[in-house]
């Protein structure tokens, strides 16, 4: 699988400008066996409706994102967020 830090950190930096406490984000990429892989979100418990938007619009619109980056890679990404 070919390595994209770029891509998770892209997607941090986007998620650190929609929330209130910008430390408590993370992103890990997980491999997946179809090529590609997996990026997990983390917020804080209180950021979860901020990065989730209403009616999931702002999940949506940041998946939308990753799926114009997987097109000029070949590479498919998935998000999921993830709440404790």
């Amino acid at each position: 699988m070919p390595e994209t830090p770029e891509l998770a950190d892209d997607l941090k930096e986007l998620a650190r400008l929609l929330v209130d406490q910008p430390d408590e984000v993370e992103v890990q990429e997980i491999p997946s066996k179809r090529g590609g892989g997996v990026l997990e979100l983390t917020v804080a418990p209180d950021d979860l409706g901020k990065v989730i938007g209403r009616q999931g619009r702002t999940a949506r619109a940041m998946r939308t994102l990753l799926e114009t980056r997987e097109d000029r890679r070949g590479v498919r990404h998935e998000l999921e967020i993830l709440e404790d």
